[in-house]
């Protein structure tokens, strides 16, 4: 099979976000056809139809998504290419500080509590770094699906599975990926959220209140302690993300059982009980690339995010 040429590769990617071969040229600044005549050649290259014509556009087969994917990762690289080169120069002669576009993605209450003290010290070793974050909701292929799908070179995600043993040091390879992560991804755990079971402040049977819930708020380990609570009730409220559930609690609403980085934002009108030694926890860690993974901004970010946890 001959390789896909980056200007191939630029053409598939900007057809997948643009929805279609003519928004897809106007956004390159090319023709139509030679946007066709790329994706066919594209297709036979590869031996696999990538896209799904159609009077409303194309949209990518899963054999396209697949190859978008690794396309963005690819280009990525030849962005970072200059900026890793440079630093290599400057440390010949002597200690040089990384540079450049760094894409983060992170959930909510880790972008608001984990990524800004550590994105500040960044800033003090590393002026030249870019940090470019958006916030995921953890729903489907949440943040570290970002990473897989090359929109980010980093993720602030949820590690699936149990909390056992001390927190990991080094990234995981492939095979040591907790379950729910996309395969092929490196992975490393930086803290442990213990939830807790959140009422108004002062209410005298706090498990006698409706659940408020969100739909990031557990993975299936956690799900399978829920389970187990018959105390718990089903879910009167389901909120949009982790404050709001926070915020209706403080009016009285409801109780929730939160993890502890959504707790950060708590107030005096509410109360925090733990669950016990044998209460869920969370792990959060990060997610890159095995091709990123070495480069000098992503290594720089995972320091500092390792010093946040201490």
């Amino acid at each position: 099979m001959t390789e896909l040429a980056p200007q191939e590769l630029r053409v598939l990617v900007a057809v997948a976000e643009a929805g279609g071969f003519s928004a897809a040229a106007h956004r390159l600044g090319i023709t139509q056809s030679a946007v066709s005549r790329s994706v066919r050649g594209s297709e036979a290259k590869v031996g696999a139809v990538l896209f799904d014509r159609g009077r409303a556009g194309a949209s990518p087969t899963p054999a396209g998504e697949r190859a978008v994917a690794l396309g963005r990762r690819i280009l990525r690289l030849y962005e970072v290419l200059g900026a890793e080169a440079r630093a290599a120069g400057r440390a010949a002669a002597g200690p040089g500080t990384a540079e450049g576009l760094l894409r983060i993605a992170a959930f909510r209450s880790a972008a608001l509590h984990l990524l800004p003290p550590a994105l500040e010290r960044l800033a003090a070793r590393h002026p030249g770094i870019r940090p470019e974050i958006r916030v995921v909701r953890e729903l489907g292929p949440g943040t570290a699906g970002e990473v897989a799908a090359g929109r980010a070179d980093l993720a602030i995600a949820t590690l699936s599975g149990p909390a056992s043993g001390p927190p990991s040091g080094p990234p995981s390879g492939p095979s040591g990926l907790p379950d729910g992560l996309p395969d092929g991804l490196l992975s490393g755990e930086l803290t442990r959220e213990a939830y807790s079971l959140v009422h108004p402040a002062g209410h005298p049977d706090p498990k006698a209140l409706p659940l408020l819930d969100w739909d990031e708020n557990c993975g299936s380990y956690t799900r399978d302690w829920w389970r187990a609570q018959d105390w718990i009730p089903r879910a009167t409220v389901k909120a949009e993300d982790d404050a709001m559930v926070l915020t209706m609690v403080g009016r009285g609403l409801g109780m929730a059982i939160l993890p502890e980085l959504s707790l950060r934002e708590a107030t005096d009108a509410v109360e925090i009980a733990g669950l016990g030694p044998q209460g869920p926890v969370r792990r959060v860690g990060y997610v890159t690339t095995p091709e990123l993974a070495s480069t000098l901004a992503v290594r720089a970010l995972i320091r500092e995010l390792r010093a946040e946890r201490g």
